[in-house]
């Protein structure tokens, strides 16, 4: 099973700042089955959810 990107956000955040989850929260209250995962190559966090779920 694979995943599709819905976002990508640079890990630099400010400090208490967490715009990966923020958005994902607001996924998830979309009903969309939203996850935060961190990319090490890129050095950012993607929002992504499942393939099947367009």
């Amino acid at each position: 099973m694979g995943a599709k990107v819905l976002e990508r956000f640079p890990a630099g955040a400010p400090r208490g700042s967490w715009p990966a989850e923020e958005y994902a929260a607001r996924c998830r209250a979309e009903g969309r089955n939203a996850t935060v995962i961190m990319d090490l190559k890129s050095d950012a966090f993607l929002v992504v959810v499942p393939a099947d779920e367009d």
